[in-house]
């Protein structure tokens, strides 16, 4: 006797697959960047990024384009609403907004969105593992799978200058940073970039633990190296900033679920 017939395969139409939205206005694209800047940030409290008033998100305005939204001074990670956001202009001066913003944090990230018109939002924090693998002046090594994302698609900046506010350092980090998506700032921390927000804050969470990865496996032995053609290939494939806003959709659904307040 024969089993009774499977259900038929449902047409893929009908499954949904979330991809980045399109935008009907610049104030619709605004928001929705002030929101979801407002989750990375509560994402990056939730995971310890936070380092007293150090790291900053920053988000190109859609319309001022030379104007950038960012977390205010000195409110933590964790509380963070859309209502507090603050938009300062190349210069780091407030256009809109109740709070300061971090003078040295923010000259660092005004320079490296204009050598970038084609990113629009910069991550930088003083995450554990990222200052580890800085104090040692190393780059990721292609060890996994998430850290091929990084293979030759990140560098070093090789030096360390103390805080600064000297917008000639900032051009400096830019530069070292170049077309890459991501920096390792020696004895200092890691620096991300983005086509969104979702992009950036993904590859800095991808990118700290893979530095935690990379520690690990270091202090217990001799990582195994991927071969340079398989780490290309596996770059080609999970690298590109849509596979980090896909990858990051279930950690803003879940921030966004749990505290909706960041919306307010």
């Amino acid at each position: 006797m024969h089993g009774p017939t499977p259900p038929l395969p449902l047409p893929t139409d009908r499954l949904r697959f979330a991809m980045p939205p399109m935008h009907e206005s610049v104030e619709d694209e605004r928001r929705h960047r002030k929101e979801r800047l407002a989750g990375a940030l509560r994402i990056f409290g939730r995971l310890g990024f936070e380092d007293g008033v150090s790291g900053h998100i920053t988000a190109r305005d859609p319309e001022y384009t030379d104007c950038f939204w960012v977390n205010p001074f000195g409110l933590p990670f964790r509380h963070v609403t859309v209502s507090d956001l603050v938009l300062a202009n190349q210069d780091g001066q407030v256009v809109e907004g109740r709070y300061h913003v971090n003078q040295a944090a923010f000259t660092v990230h005004a320079q490296v969105h204009a050598a970038r018109p084609d990113v629009v939002a910069v991550a930088h924090c003083h995450s554990v593992h990222g200052r580890a693998l800085a104090a040692l002046g190393e780059l990721l090594e292609p060890i996994t799978q998430e850290s091929c994302a990084f293979y030759e698609d990140h560098a070093l900046y090789d030096t360390y200058t103390g805080v600064s506010v000297d917008a000639e350092e900032g051009r400096r980090i830019a530069a070292a940073l170049g077309s890459r998506k991501a920096l390792v700032l020696r004895n200092h921390g890691l620096l991300t970039v983005g086509d969104s927000v979702d992009a950036a804050a993904w590859w800095f969470v991808s990118m700290e633990r893979s530095c935690q990865v990379q520690l690990t496996a270091q202090a217990a032995g001799r990582p195994v190296r991927i071969d340079h053609r398989m780490a290309v290939a596996t770059r080609e494939q999970l690298g590109g900033d849509l596979v980090a806003w896909i990858n990051y959709q279930p950690m803003w659904q879940d921030v966004s679920r749990s505290e909706p307040d960041l919306l307010s």
